[in-house]
Order: structure tokens, then sequence, then C-alpha cells
């Protein structure tokens, strides 16, 4: 039992260091060849958890080869279109101006519903509403609409506006978020003396503190008598 414990968790650092060296954008795709190495890394590392007759190098090996192929073939893949479009494969036009390509449809085996559906999912339930639809090579539907069917802007109605900030949090459950204030322009002595106004003295008892896109500090205090429950207390 001690040598499976101790097998599954040097595999498991294996993986994460993998998993880590790939990268978030590989990981984001999860386009074929992505899936692919996923679901090999995966029994890979099954294999010599299961079977101690499997010494946990030759699972190392493999898996440190499968990483090797998939960072060297990602880079090639932005290197040649040729590669790219191999391995991850290519957009595929459903609807072209306002038309719907049958030939397209077949070839991803998509039913007009199917398309519906999604169009659906991406609030344009109409077919007359779209303009474009693009199957990408991660299975994912874009929807470009009509013109006159797209949402209207600030800038279509010539209402001038501030640029919104990232929305950030300040203190988790009573930990502060020391990059994130400074990131914001901010320090401690603000954000004590903001916090002072609802009679809070320390961090602890703060559940969760964040700045919005408007700049404006959200604070949801602790409750001792109702766990789970936070409730929003406005600063005035």
């Amino acid at each position: 039992m001690f040598i499976i414990v101790i097998r599954t968790m040097i595999l498991y650092f294996v993986v994460l260091i993998v998993m880590r060296v790939m990268g978030k954008a590989e990981l984001s795709k999860l386009d074929p060849f992505q899936m692919i190495i996923l679901f090999m890394i995966a029994e890979l590392a099954a294999i010599p958890i299961e079977s101690v007759d499997v010494p946990v190098f030759s699972g190392v090996a493999a898996i440190l080869t499968l990483l090797l192929l998939e960072v060297s073939l990602s880079f090639l893949s932005t290197k040649s279109r040729f590669i790219s479009n191999l391995l991850a494969g290519r957009p595929s036009i459903l609807i072209h101006h306002g038309k719907i390509n049958m030939k397209e449809l077949k070839s991803q085996r998509i039913t007009v519903t199917d398309l519906m559906q999604h169009l659906r999912i991406k609030n344009y339930p109409s077919f007359a509403d779209v303009d474009y639809a693009v199957l990408e090579a991660n299975g994912e539907l874009s929807v470009i609409p009509k013109p006159e069917k797209a949402p209207v802007t600030l800038g279509d109605m010539n209402i001038p506006s501030s640029s919104s900030i990232m929305p950030m949090i300040l203190i988790s459950d009573g930990n502060l978020y020391k990059k994130n204030l400074a990131l914001l322009g901010k320090d401690e002595k603000y954000l004590k003396k903001e916090l002072s106004r609802i009679k809070i003295t320390d961090y602890s008892q703060v559940f969760l503190c964040f700045f919005d896109e408007k700049s404006q500090l959200h604070v949801y205090p602790k409750d001792k008598g109702k766990k789970n429950m936070y409730k929003e207390v406005s600063i005035q």
C-alpha cells in the first residue's frame, strides 16, 4: 500500500509539471491533437499506479515523450499553416452571408436542427439574424450577426464612456491580496480607511472584498450567526 501511495504521488507531480509546461493556451484549445495528448497522459499515468510490476520510470519516460512531442508539434504549427491545419483542423463556414452552407453541414455531420440549437444558445433564434456562422477548429461556434441585428453599443449612439477596469478581489476569507491592491494603485491605508467606515477593524472580519469595473468597492463581512450566508454591506 505504501508503495502505491509513493508511486501515485510521483506520477501526480510529474503530470502536474507536464500540464504546466504545456501552458494555459494549449489546455484551453482542446482541439483533437490536445485531447489525444491529454487522454494518453492520463492513461500512461494510470498504468504504473495500477500495476506495480511496471516501473515508474517507464510511465514518466512515456509521459515526457508525449510532452516533447506536443511542444515540438505546437511550435511547428506556429511556423507552418499546413501542420497547424493537419493537427487542429480548420474553421468551417456554416452560414455565409445569410446562406446556409449545406455542403459544410454534411461534411461536419451537423443537422439544421443542431445548427439552430447552437444559434439559440448564442442568442440568435433565427437564421435570418445571422450573417456568418463559423465552426471553429476547437468545436466552438462563432456567430456574426447581420448589421441590423447586432447589439447597439455606446459608440453607435455617440455616448461617451470611460474605460473600465478589470474587477479584482482584494480580500478573500480574511486573506489580503496585496498584488491586486497595488495593481489598482491603492494601498492598505486606503483599504483600512474604507473598511473602518463600516466598523471593520481587521481583515479576518471580511469574507469577500472586491473592486468592480466601475472602481466601486464591495464588502461582504462575515456573520457569525449565519454560516455560509454573506450579505454585502454598503460603504457610505
